[in-house]
């Protein structure tokens, strides 16, 4: 099981009440929600291995480099080049974010982020690698492209919670966007997303993209299509696609997740006890973080 942990966390963060405080009264909202998340997934899905997947940077330049506004209107500070740029997020969300990576170290759940990777090209590189069936959790749709049935490789995409999950499998993404998992990153790359700061093909919606995907079986058949006289592109699709021919050019690096990222060595096996119970126990006490972690220690196999 791949945790798209900031992608929890900040639904937890919504999700939960900010009247949840530690005993010094600092906000501990997401942490708890996040914890609440762990132990219900554990508790329900019973994974071997659990991985905590993190945004070591989460606007990487080489995305930058090939589509300049790729999450731009979500940048609260740019910083020296080589640095990733800081991301807008509420005040009282930031100085959680430790507090969940040292509880997640105490804990033993593995916590994976790789300098110059966003927590998506981490999922990608580790499901590329499994040796058996993947859930991945997140609540991003961008990971729909991961999807792969003959390798048992689902998306668990949260409605409410994670109690109400969507099982995300090739049968549900045909049904929904009329596409497999290998198509979905193309229909994204045509259809555009405002909230990554992708432009798309316009004029070209997602109706249309998973038409033109269902005609000519992938990006590179839709390109070799406007390439031929004879192929069955309206008039106006062909304008748009011949204007975009750039973009086209360079997204599929962008939108695709990464399957080569360099990891470190760490142990996805789920624990069975805290790796560090002292030091969990003094966070415990420090942040409150009371039935929340009682309840993703009754979840632990042991």
């Amino acid at each position: 099981m791949l945790l798209d942990t900031a992608s929890l966390y900040f639904r937890a963060y919504f999700g939960v009440p900010d009247t949840v405080r530690a005993p010094d009264g600092t906000p501990v909202n997401a942490v708890r929600g996040l914890l609440d998340f762990i132990a219900r997934l554990v508790q329900d899905h019973r994974p071997d291995e659990l991985v905590a997947c993190m945004d070591a940077d989460w606007r990487p330049a080489w995305r930058v480099a090939l589509i300049p506004t790729y999450k731009a209107h979500r940048v609260a500070v740019e910083t020296p080049a080589g640095r990733p740029d800081e991301e807008e997020v509420p005040d009282t969300l930031s100085p959680q974010v430790p507090v969940i990576e040292q509880v997640l170290d105490a804990l033993g759940i593995a916590r994976v982020g790789v300098a110059g990777y966003e927590a998506d090209d981490v999922i990608g590189t580790l499901t590329a690698g499994a040796r058996g069936p993947v859930d991945i959790v997140t609540g991003d749709r961008d990971l729909y492209q991961l999807v792969d049935d003959a390798r048992g490789v689902r998306v668990l995409y949260p409605l409410k919670g994670v109690g109400t999950l969507q099982a995300v499998d090739e049968a549900w993404l045909r049904g929904k966007y009329g596409v497999d998992g290998a198509g979905y990153a193309d229909l994204a790359l045509l259809r555009g997303d405002p909230s990554d700061g992708l432009p798309g093909v316009p004029g070209i919606g997602e109706k249309t993209a998973a038409k033109l995907l269902a005609a000519f079986g992938d990006l590179a058949g839709i390109m070799a299509a406007l390439d031929d006289p004879a192929a069955g592109l309206t008039p106006s699709q062909r304008r748009r696609l011949d204007e975009a021919r750039d973009y086209v050019a360079v997204a599929p690096k962008v939108v695709r997740v990464a399957s080569d990222v360099p990891l470190p060595p760490f142990d996805p096996e789920l624990p069975k006890e805290p790796r560090d119970p002292v030091a969990l126990g003094e966070l415990a006490h420090r942040w409150g973080l009371g039935g929340s972690l009682d309840r993703v220690l009754t979840a632990l196999p042991g």
